[in-house]
């Protein structure tokens, strides 16, 4: 775990190849099956496979149902993808093999955004809890998957 002034990140050891992992990243329509945070609800329109730029709509939830369009910032195919939506802080996952399984980081990057604000505010926290039961799903989705 990894909490600093511009992010909060954790890792898991996910049963599967860079490839698998980023398969399913990559696959905006699958981003509700790991979401830890229980605000995505469902993508409304994005391409079948995201890229770079690609920009692709969630619908969200938050005590009222929201909708949001992302866009993809960083792209290194099986490696690191991320994507923003209209204020600049990121979502970022960084895959890196070890064997046959693959570390898997996410990072909430708020350093665009006032980070000296938003590291005083309850959000970096929320977001850390987020990302730690993301990890787990992501990490459950590829266990109950090899079974």
């Amino acid at each position: 775990m990894t909490q600093n002034e511009t992010s909060v990140s954790d890792s898991v050891l996910v049963d599967a190849t860079p490839e698998a992992v980023f398969d399913l990243l990559a696959d905006p329509r699958k981003h509700p099956l790991i979401d830890g945070s229980g605000t995505v609800t469902g993508e409304l329109r994005a391409p079948e496979r995201l890229s770079l730029d690609a920009k692709f709509g969630m619908r969200m939830k938050r005590g009222l149902p929201y909708r949001v369009t992302n866009r993809v910032v960083e792209w290194e195919e099986n490696r690191r993808i991320a994507w923003r939506n209209l204020f600049p802080h990121r979502w970022r996952y960084e895959l890196e093999p070890e064997g046959d399984r693959t570390r898997v980081t996410e990072t909430y990057d708020y350093s665009r955004l006032l980070p000296g604000v938003v590291s005083r505010t309850g959000v970096p926290k929320e977001n850390l809890a987020s990302i730690r039961t993301t990890l787990e799903r992501l990490k459950d989705h590829f266990a109950t998957a090899a079974d």
